[in-house]
């Protein structure tokens, strides 16, 4: 389309945000309308998890937006050719 990889990689990110909050706040509203609720330490336990994976997933973006700026994105396809090869492979074969 004409964009760079960066600007590529960049809206993927953004439009991964939506999403994976969605599907955290569906499965949230699930767990609570079946009448489940968290004791105090198992919501610090939550809250702590989500802090930890929010500074995680800030350091392997910063990763992979300069691992784009110096590279393509032939690795990724190569890979992703080899695990769809296996996929049908395993599927073929079971």
């Amino acid at each position: 389309m004409g964009c760079s990889r960066k600007v590529a990689a960049e809206f993927t990110f953004y439009l991964a945000i939506p999403v994976m909050f969605g599907a955290s706040a569906l499965r949230l509203v699930k767990f609570f309308l079946k009448g489940n609720g968290f004791a105090p330490n198992e919501a610090m336990v939550l809250a702590v998890g989500c802090v930890v994976a929010f500074v995680v997933s800030l350091a392997v973006i910063r990763f992979l937006m300069g691992y784009i700026r110096r590279h393509d994105f032939r690795p990724f396809g190569w890979y992703r050719i080899a695990l769809g090869a296996a996929v049908i492979a395993y599927f073929l074969l079971t």
